[in-house]
């Protein structure tokens, strides 16, 4: 019955999304992009059935937040996302590549502390895709952190333009940030204090320190 639950198509990614902290249902579809809302809808009614997802309904807002039971398993999720590091072959990954699930992943692992207590925005350029998909925008105010796919229209503290695959990369730990830099591979162009501890307030998925045993 446990697998029938948990191994249900795309629970395991709508845990992810909650465990992150998510908890609206347009922002979980953003975390499952490739999941129809008439999907993503029957899994969060599924969960909530399980006791593993409750929902709380307050003028016309709906938020959907872990049980108890949803919580207790952060380890299997957590677990299943270090199994593909250590045997999901990297250069595999890097071929299956998302720009808004990057982004969006970015946005909410966003250390703020390193950047200017005002409004800061930076945007991430990937020349090589279509318009509608090269430009992203992370706005960070007054401790929040947004992603916006169009131009906010505040002024740019700091632009980062690279290939998908090389930003992916850098977030996933496979490459190095200065690296990449030095070969070319990424221009950073802005605010020299914040492109300079881009690394700090960047940060890694959190997958990214375990070590493939691929290869």
């Amino acid at each position: 019955m446990a697998a029938e639950i948990f191994c249900s198509r795309w629970t395991p990614l709508v845990l992810r999304e909650l465990l992150a902290g998510t908890t609206r249902f347009n922002d979980l579809r953003r975390g499952v992009p490739k999941m129809s809302p008439a999907l993503l809808s029957k899994r969060l009614k599924d969960l909530e059935k399980a006791g593993i997802v409750s929902v709380a309904r307050q003028n016309g807002a709906v938020d959907y937040r872990l049980t108890e039971a949803g919580e207790d398993l952060r380890e299997v999720v957590m677990g299943l996302g270090f199994w593909g590091t250590r045997w999901v072959e990297s250069q595999l990954s890097l071929r299956n590549l998302d720009p808004s699930l990057l982004m969006w992943d970015m946005r909410r692992h966003l250390v703020i502390e390193p950047l200017p207590r005002r409004k800061c925005t930076i945007q991430f350029q990937y020349p090589e895709l279509s318009p509608p998909k090269q430009n992203f925008w992370l706005v960070v105010d007054g401790g929040v952190v947004d992603l916006c796919a169009f131009d906010p229209g505040f002024e740019i503290d700091l632009l980062v333009r690279s290939p998908l695959r090389t930003m992916t990369a850098i977030w996933m730990g496979v490459a190095k940030l200065r690296q990449e830099i030095e070969a070319g591979n990424l221009e950073i162009d802005g605010d020299p204090s914040i492109a300079g501890a881009m690394q700090t307030w960047l940060g890694l998925s959190p997958f990214a320190k375990e070590k493939s045993r691929v290869g």
